[in-house]
């Protein structure tokens, strides 16, 4: 609807500035009118629902009633045409207000309202989310000695309206090195859908934002942020294992907190219903770049994971030290299922990149418990439902435009819930 609306102010921007010219007249006011519909059909639009009303639509709010503010006292100033203004200022002034309206449209342009993939699976869907404090640590990005806190959010099937004492396996998820924890919600409702629960964790001060049961806000911590974007594994790599071992400790000790927790609150009768759907011995980690990286890390470090999703992650954690500038890798066979799933932008470097090495040594190790998946046409947030909620974003970040963002996330769907119903209900083959 961004798009539609704004043509729709520009065109009567350019057939104002028209009247204007041709008239040799200020159109006082038709500009009023024109003003005032368009600020009624903007609020029009989010009283019925034409548009998800939200931040991204405040900035044109606020400047479409300044329009009509003004446009309101230049009639009362003037209840007559006026004076007859030159063609060039009222060009101009159509172009710095159409400008001025593009900018405040941006928000909507960059962040169009989307739907996630409709899930195919037998279950509908219910969600929740809830804020956990672990007391064995302390929060690293604060000097307050505060314990550490992390916000989740659950898919799982809805069976509040059947007497059911059925579990089902459980997803511990873990975003991207700046994502959310809703960041691929196409993927948990599918597994939802089809019999799973799935736990997303938003990691405070590494997630872009995050929001806990009380209402407060944290933003990712800037230093974080800036060491994300310095580290290059190819130029120094002992620094790049100084990061690393740095976001694997806080990443992999959220994940197992919130496992911890999980299969504690499950044998509890009095828990939330979401956890008394767990089934504590069906356990997979999974997680997107980063993310994926601890969830390697936990698969190998926690016996009761039996498999793993990784969407384009290096195996942070199996690194154990550099040597003579090359990193000195874990010589133990990995000791879980594991999905590893590219896109364009790393598949063809797998061999180049140093933090790659061991995913590049496991292509050659194709198997039931070993599956590597390269998704032509995205790049590396294409993996993501950033693609749907901002393609813009997503082409400027990756370089690349989704062919077909949709798609992509539909076969990434696909060979996750394959992958999962193999090693976690025993069903298909396990491979691809």
């Amino acid at each position: 609807m961004a798009v539609p609306l704004l043509l729709g102010l520009v065109l009567g921007e350019a057939g104002l500035a028209t009247l204007s010219i041709r008239s040799r007249s200020q159109q006082t006011r038709r500009r009023l009118a024109v003003r005032a519909a368009a600020f009624g059909v903007l609020v029009v639009l989010a009283i019925v629902g034409g548009i998800e009303w939200g931040l991204r639509y405040y900035a044109l709010a606020l400047w479409l009633f300044l329009l009509l503010a003004i446009a309101i006292a230049n009639t009362r100033l003037d209840g007559s045409s006026g004076r007859r203004p030159r063609d060039r200022r009222v060009v101009l002034n159509a172009l710095a207000v159409s400008g001025v309206t593009f900018f405040a449209m941006s928000p909507a342009l960059v962040f169009p309202e989307y739907s996630p993939l409709e899930p195919t699976g037998g279950f509908a869907v219910a969600t929740s989310a809830d804020t956990l404090t672990d007391p064995s640590r302390v929060e690293p990005y604060a000097d307050s000695g505060e314990l550490r806190s992390v916000n989740v959010g659950y898919w799982y099937p809805d069976l509040a309206d059947e007497a059911s004492d059925r579990t089902f396996p459980l997803v511990v998820f873990s975003h991207g090195g700046t994502g959310i924890r809703t960041g691929n919600e196409s993927l948990f409702l599918e597994l939802a859908s089809h019999g799973y629960v799935v736990a997303s964790i938003d990691h405070p001060h590494h997630s872009l934002f995050t929001t806990d049961d009380s209402g407060s806000r944290t933003w990712i911590d800037w230093g974080y942020f800036g060491d994300l974007r310095r580290e290059n594994a190819r130029a120094d790599p002992q620094q790049s294992h100084v990061y690393y071992e740095e976001w694997m400790a806080i990443r992999m000790g959220d994940v197992s907190f919130v496992l911890d927790h999980l299969l504690a609150e499950a044998g509890r009768e009095a828990s939330a219903e979401v956890y008394r759907l767990i089934d504590t011995e069906r356990i997979s980690v999974g997680g997107h770049s980063l993310g994926g990286s601890a969830a390697l890390g936990t698969g190998r470090a926690r016996d009761d994971v039996r498999a793993v999703i990784a969407l384009e992650s290096p195996f942070m954690a199996d690194i154990r030290g550099v040597r003579d500038g090359r990193f000195i890798w874990e010589e133990a066979d990995y000791p879980r299922p594991v999905l590893l799933v590219y896109s364009d932008s790393a598949w063809s470097h797998l061999g180049e990149w140093p933090q790659y090495a061991k995913n590049h040594e496991l292509l050659s190790a194709e198997s039931a418990t070993v599956v590597n998946l390269h998704i032509a046409g995205v790049g590396h947030l294409g993996l993501t439902d950033l693609a749907l909620a901002s393609p813009v974003l997503t082409w400027l970040l990756d370089g690349q435009r989704a062919r077909d963002a949709r798609g992509a996330l539909a076969s990434l769907n696909e060979a996750t819930l394959e992958f999962l119903d193999a090693h976690l209900k025993g069903v298909g083959a396990g491979s691809r």
